[in-house]
């Protein structure tokens, strides 16, 4: 093994082994109180589907990188390697849906409590379920041309023009279809992206006011907390901001790869880890923001004191 290849396997390990261990603490979490109702938010739905869409990335992009990084190359046949990449393709665009979701949510929260406002919340919080649906099916369904895309590495030795990712090969020889599909693809991110980015824009106008005019009561106040509003808001602040940052460098590297008929495997690297690092980040971020978290882990070293 190459040690250049040992490097990138001991980092999708990493990466891959944290970001599961992050998400399925949130999935477990989230599960539990949409299970039982005990301090369920009207977040609580969308994070779950996006912290299970994060997970899917992990497992159906993550793993076999990982393995493949490894020297594994053949753990895989061709109709694995087109279940794979389908449903890696579906759990990225549900990620980006979710997470735009879940950024249009907490402003429609926010915006002042007019009748027009009232009633929009409402409805949101009613067809919260049904939005949850939807993602999943337009994914389904716009995500199907992959697996003909997809083949096994098995298949490779007579065809040229592909990308290889280590344990599963694309085809790239139809250059209108791929910048069809691409174009395609792109104007649903691009639209993702414009809606998180106007509802974050809309949730800073209002904090700030909020915060203007409620300046003379904090000031009165030694140590004012945030509420719990304020608190959700910059946790979804930062976690929109950091999707699209990094979901920017994936798709730099990504249209690098589309654009290069025979790309390298480190540029085929850090496009993988590039577009794993989102949904690695972002359950930490949740967890260290979310007090039911934290008072859950008190309980626990208040039970284990006092029965040892």
């Amino acid at each position: 093994m190459e040690p250049a290849s040992l490097e990138m396997g001991i980092i999708f390990l990493t990466q891959t082994g944290a970001g599961i261990l992050g998400n399925s603490s949130l999935l477990c979490l989230y599960s539990f109180t949409l299970l039982t109702g005990h301090n369920l938010r009207p977040t609580d739905l969308i994070l779950n589907q996006l912290v299970l869409a994060n997970n899917l990335v992990l497992f159906s992009r993550g793993i076999p990188q990982t393995m493949a990084a490894f020297g594994w190359k053949y753990f895989l046949d061709d109709a694995g390697c087109k279940v794979v990449f389908y449903f890696h393709r579906v759990a990225r665009g549900l990620s980006i849906i979710t997470t735009c979701l879940l950024s249009g949510f907490q402003a429609s929260n926010l915006c002042p409590s007019s009748s027009r406002w009232m009633v929009l919340r409402m409805r949101s919080l009613k067809c919260t379920g049904f939005c949850c649906s939807l993602c999943w099916i337009l994914q389904l369904l716009v995500n199907a041309y992959i697996p003909v895309r997809v083949i096994g590495p098995r298949n490779t030795q007579n065809i040229s023009a592909k990308t290889i990712y280590g344990y599963c090969s694309t085809l790239n020889s139809d250059r209108f279809k791929i910048s069809l599909h691409a174009v395609m693809f792109s104007s649903i991110d691009v639209i993702c992206l414009g809606l998180m980015v106007l509802s974050s824009g809309t949730m800073v106008f209002v904090l700030l006011r909020h915060k203007n005019q409620v300046q003379h009561i904090h000031s009165n106040s030694l140590a004012p907390r945030p509420s719990h509003e304020a608190r959700a808001t910059c946790t979804i602040l930062i976690l929109v901001s950091s999707f699209v940052f990094f979901y920017s460098l994936s798709s730099i590297s990504g249209l690098f790869i589309t654009l290069i008929v025979t790309p390298s495997q480190w540029l085929v690297n850090m496009s993988v880890f590039l577009a794993s690092c989102f949904p690695t980040f972002s359950p930490f971020l949740l967890i260290t923001t979310d007090t039911r978290i934290s008072k859950l882990s008190f309980a626990f070293c208040v039970r284990k004191a006092f029965f040892t």
